[in-house]
Parts: structure tokens; C-alpha cells; sequence
């Protein structure tokens, strides 16, 4: 009876191994198609908490450098942490944070394109892989094959604004992507408090306007809107272009080193080398007006002093700018 017990038990055993085995080389049978399914469910399930992902080394792994994959994943590597130093991070994290939001909520959105972002003290490793030295850096990871070069977008040449990453996108994937921008009302604010300031002086002095035919008043207007015209304030509002960037030696870099292009801080250093310049100018044209020649001779030399030093450093900057450009005069 025992003998007949065990044989029964190894039997219902031996069933059981049979059915497991039988399950797990089904499962292994369709495991690709299963994992695929399960990673694009994941990052939908990550993408509707965050339009940007967070990844660390596992996840970039995972989601991004594993096979299979059918979708597309546009990877922002960047530096956030104070102790990097990295100026330029914060502003292009917003800006990549609207064009993901912009996707995000569009008709266009779909599980064929993704957005992360790999923070170098979350993934060190993921930047030791791909060699990345420095940062904000912006790879489109194609779904088959390996990135080109192409696929890494040039954000010394073109910025970093939500509008040309969004047509850098377009141009790897066929996917476009209107972007929308929070509204800002500073603006519409800081208009109207200063409407209201003018107006309420204007009130207090109503008795008293002589001011309003002052020329000289009206002239420094219209070269202070001349000098914010020429130094490039329209292109800031437009490209919205970041303050500052990293060069290529890894410091901070105030002009832009091509003529496609400019930072915030290099158009207020050309409105001040122009300032000095006309200020030149009109000392130059001011020491034929006086009666002292000691006075006229010192107001002379300044100007002329202004107009040849800063004129030569605008000229400079124009050279680093327009390669190839062959004249310079005082500095190279």
C-alpha cells in the first residue's frame, strides 16, 4: 500500500515538474514581445506622473539601452546639483521641461517618443559609458540602431530654447511638437505698474511740463532704444538664448563663438562698448565747442582714447564671431 502511496506522489511530482517546465519555456517562448509590453507600459505609467523621466544607470539601462525597443527616448544629461556649477543646467531643464509638456498634452502624443533626464550624481556611470564630459547635453536614442551624430543637438550653435529643441526633435524622429508656453504675466504686470507711475507723475507735475520738450532727454531715449536695438535685445526676446555657456576647455563663455548665434550677457557687454563709443563720439565733437584749449585738448584725447579702445574691442568680438574675418585693429 505504501509502495502504492509513493508512486502516486512521485507521479503527481513528476506532473507538476512537467507542467512548470512546460510553462517557463512557453513564457521564454514570448518573453521579448512580453518585455517589450511591459516596459512601454512602465514608462507610460512614469510619463503620466512626470513628462520628463528621471533615470539613473539602471533605468537608462533598462529603458533605453536594452533591447527590444519600438519607441524613441530624447535624453537630456545634465548637472543639477549647486556644486556642479552648471549655469546654463537650470535654464535648459525648463525649457526641456515645456517641450515634454507640450508633448505631453498634445494630439501628437503617443508611446513612439519619450523624455528623460540623467542627473550626473543619479547616473555618473551613464556618463562614463557614453563619455560625456560636460553638460547640458541633448541625444535623441533612435528606436533601432545606435545614435548617429546627428542624433547629439549642437547647443553652442543653435541655444537651447523650447522651440529649437522642439524642431531639433522633428527633424530625428517626424514628430512635431507645438510648443506651449505657461503664460507670463511679469510683463503685462511690470507695462501696466509703469503706465500707472508715468500717469500718476505726470498728474503731480500736470502744472509743470516743460520736461516733455527737453531734447536733450528725448535724445538719450532714443540712443538708449538704439543701443537695445543693436545689441541684440529683439533676438534675446524671440530665441530666448541662455545667459552664459560652458566652452569647449570647460569654463564659462560670454560670446557666442559663431554668428548664428548669441548669449544674454554678450548682448549687454556690446550695449556697453557701444555706449562707450558714441560717448567718444560725442566728447570728440564736444572739444570743438570749447573756449579752453587746456580743456578742449583733455576732452579730445578721452574721446579719442573711448572711440579707439572700445572700438577695437567690439571688432574683436566681431572676429571671434565671423571666422575668417581678416582685420583687426588694436586686439586680436
Amino acid at each position: 500500500m505504501k509502495l502504492i502511496v509513493n508512486l502516486a506522489v512521485l507521479a503527481i511530482v513528476a506532473l507538476c515538474l512537467c507542467q512548470y517546465v512546460n510553462s517557463q519555456a512557453s513564457k521564454n517562448a514570448r518573453g521579448g514581445q512580453q518585455s517589450l509590453s511591459d516596459k512601454v507600459q512602465q514608462l507610460l505609467d512614469m510619463n503620466n506622473k512626470r513628462p520628463v523621466m528621471r533615470f539613473n544607470g539602471n533605468k537608462f539601462r533598462d529603458f533605453v539601452k536594452s533591447a527590444p525597443r519600438n519607441y524613441s527616448v530624447v535624453v537630456m544629461f545634465t548637472a543639477m546639483a549647486p556644486a556642479r556649477q552648471c549655469v546654463i543646467c537650470r535654464h535648459a531643464h525648463d525649457e526641456y521641461t515645456i517641450v515634454a509638456n507640450s508633448y505631453r498634452y498634445s494630439q501628437t502624443y503617443s508611446n513612439k517618443l519619450f523624455f528623460a533626464m540623467v542627473d550626473f550624481d543619479e547616473g555618473s556611470d551613464v556618463f562614463q559609458l557614453l563619455r560625456l564630459n560636460t553638460a547640458p547635453v541633448f541625444i535623441h536614442f533612435p528606436a533601432k540602431g545606435k545614435p548617429k551624430a546627428a542624433d547629439t543637438m549642437d547647443i553652442q550653435r543653435v541655444g537651447v530654447s523650447a522651440e529649437v529643441i522642439g524642431k531639433w526633435i522633428q527633424e530625428r524622429t517626424d514628430i512635431q511638437i507645438r510648443i506651449f508656453r505657461p503664460p507670463n504675466y511679469s510683463a503685462t504686470a511690470a507695462v501696466l505698474m509703469l503706465t500707472l507711475f508715468i500717469g500718476g507723475f505726470l498728474y503731480l507735475r500736470r502744472n509743470n511740463l516743460d520736461f516733455l520738450y527737453n531734447k536733450q532727454m528725448w535724445a538719450l531715449l532714443a540712443v538708449i532704444f538704439c543701443f537695445a536695438m543693436v545689441s541684440g535685445q529683439m533676438w534675446n526676446h524671440i530665441r530666448s538664448p541662455p545667459f552664459v555657456h560652458k566652452s569647449q576647455n570647460g569654463g564659462i563663455a560670454y560670446v557666442h563663438g559663431s554668428s548664428q548665434g548669441q548669449l544674454v550677457i554678450e548682448t549687454y557687454i556690446v550695449m556697453f562698448l557701444n555706449a562707450m563709443i558714441v560717448l567718444g563720439m560725442v566728447l570728440l565733437t564736444e572739444a570743438g565747442w570749447q573756449n579752453d584749449n587746456r580743456k578742449s585738448k583733455v576732452t579730445a584725447i578721452v574721446g579719442l582714447f573711448l572711440v579707439v579702445v572700445f572700438f577695437s574691442l567690439i571688432l574683436s568680438i566681431f572676429r571671434s564671431k565671423a571666422q575668417g574675418y581678416p582685420y583687426s585693429f588694436l586686439f586680436k
